[in-house]
């Protein structure tokens, strides 16, 4: 099979940039990743490095030194980030599926834009030895494909003990009331309620967690990149959310996890009583080139997503519609360590890709 690969991720011999022109002069990894060496073993084609927004600190995908991928459905509309080329070359066919990361949304965000699909596993599932950061407590390695049957695949071979689960058709359904455009609310219901029954449910400390995400991605990250800031050489959108990073205080920190804590027993809680929770991957339309140039202004994009790199939850995007022209993508969440089952369960909800129903 044909993989394209986030250019966070080492692979013998090459230098791992994540499209930053501050680490185009480190040495080549001495070995590949573990992901690398698993895809490898199965015999895949590792077809090229995908672009990404610079030090994988951003949702918009633009990127002044590398250059901004061109979403292949939707040319107008910024690819979504940070994974912005691993969903481009799913998009554009360029690969059977492709690797990302997801740190705060940045397989789903993606995924959304580019009207394909895209999975964050459960925290820990897929081995991140060689991925950039080395230190996260919010990053998954995961996969971008053109339909749920794709991703299946892909994590067959990425994650240790994958093991096809059957499909569930009682499957009970909660659906997380947000405050999302109520077109998305409203394509995003039709979607998922023409295959199942569903119960209104809320997560009250949804907004909470998606400061809370910030708060601590912009720790970790200044962390592992903040001494990049004094080389001249990093972008100015992360440049500057680095700096305003290195001002969050350790009881930003310590309310922030507090938070975590309580909004992944939330999370626990409910789906004890779902078998997955469902809303809007966007909670609004995906922002065009032009308005994605304000990168704060981006941030809101990925609420429906952070909050469950917060948890640890794995979540789907699925390209479900459009709406007004632009691409309409579904969110499931599902129940930590069992990925397989929310993939089953994405298998019987219809999929919109462009030009083609499946």
């Amino acid at each position: 099979m044909r993989v394209a690969l986030k250019d966070t991720i080492d692979v013998a011999g090459e230098v791992t940039t994540a499209a930053c022109r501050a680490l185009a002069g480190r040495p080549a990894a001495e070995r590949d990743a573990e992901i690398v060496s698993r895809l490898r073993n199965a015999g895949c084609t590792i077809t090229g490095r995908t672009n990404m927004h610079e030090l994988a600190f951003g949702v918009t995908g633009l990127n002044v030194w590398t250059g901004t991928p061109v979403n292949p459905f939707y040319p107008a509309l910024a690819p979504g980030g940070s994974s912005s080329g691993s969903a481009a070359a799913i998009a554009a066919g360029l690969a059977d599926f492709a690797i990302g990361t997801d740190t705060g949304g940045s397989i789903r965000v993606p995924a959304a834009c580019c009207g394909i699909v895209g999975l964050k596993p459960t925290f820990g599932r897929v081995s991140r030895a060689g991925v950039i950061p080395a230190r996260s407590s919010l990053d998954c390695v995961g996969a971008f494909a053109r339909d749920v049957a794709g991703l299946q695949q892909a994590m067959a071979i990425i994650a240790p003990e994958w093991a096809e689960a059957p499909a569930s058709f009682s499957a009970r359904i909660g659906f997380i009331g947000t405050s999302a455009d109520s077109d998305i609310v409203r394509g995003t219901r039709q979607a998922i309620e023409s295959g199942f029954a569903t119960t209104d449910v809320w997560l009250e400390e949804l907004e909470l967690a998606q400061r809370a995400g910030l708060s601590i991605i912009g720790r970790e990250c200044w962390e592992a990149f903040g001494a990049l800031t004094g080389s001249g050489l990093v972008g100015r959108d992360v440049h500057d959310r680095l700096l305003a990073a290195s001002r969050i205080t350790d009881d930003e920190l310590v309310e922030a996890e507090a938070v975590r804590a309580r909004f992944t027993a939330a999370v626990d809680a409910l789906l004890q009583q779902f078998d997955a929770l469902v809303l809007p991957t966007l909670p609004c339309r995906p922002p065009s080139l032009l308005a994605a140039a304000d990168l704060m202004a981006a941030i809101p994009i990925t609420a429906h997503c952070r909050p469950f790199n917060l948890s640890g939850h794995p979540a789907i995007a699925l390209p479900v519609g459009e709406t007004d022209g632009f691409p309409l993508s579904l969110q499931l969440v599902g129940r930590k360590g069992e990925d397989e089952a929310l993939c089953a369960l994405a298998r019987r909800v219809p999929l919109f890709i462009k030009g083609e129903t499946q």
